[in-house]
């Protein structure tokens, strides 16, 4: 009888309720896609090229990077990062190549990791790039890198 009462109470409210709109918030190819257009568009294309305008369309104002770089630790604002691909000589005038890849892409609702991998100058960087949906698109909003010797 208890039980009975239970069940009757909880199926009583709305399943619905006030949640986000499960519906919108999954995961699509569209996000999918989304996602790889910024990464090959904006962040890559912009560091090879050197392409401040790029990244800036990339990378939410507040994030943050993080890592370490042949073990000396590295912290930079999106600001700071952008600034300084501005300020050196690109991977594309460099003459030295450039060569980036996306391993994987995971998504779960408003949130996206991508795992990349970018080698220009001497550098076989290992990225870990997170993402958010803010204002109906995906945005870099924290990026962790390391350099991997071959």
């Amino acid at each position: 009888m208890k039980l009975s009462l239970i069940i009757a109470w909880l199926l009583s409210f709305p399943l619905g309720g006030h949640a986000q709109n499960v519906k919108n918030m999954k995961t699509s190819q569209t996000a999918e896609t989304e996602i790889r257009n910024v990464i090959e568009n904006y962040y890559f294309k912009g560091i090879n090229e050197g392409n401040t305008e790029l990244l800036g369309k990339a990378f939410y104002k507040g994030a943050l990077l993080f890592g370490d770089i042949n073990g000396v630790p590295y912290f930079k604002t999106a600001e700071q990062y952008i600034e300084g691909v501005g300020n050196r000589i690109s991977p594309q005038k460099s003459g030295k190549g450039f060569k980036a890849e996306i391993i994987s892409i995971d998504i779960m609702n408003s949130i996206a990791v991508a795992k990349l991998n970018v080698r220009m100058y001497d550098f076989n960087y290992y990225n870990f790039i997170t993402f958010n949906h803010i204002d109906r698109q995906w945005m870099i909003v924290n990026k962790t890198l390391t350099n991997v010797q071959p």
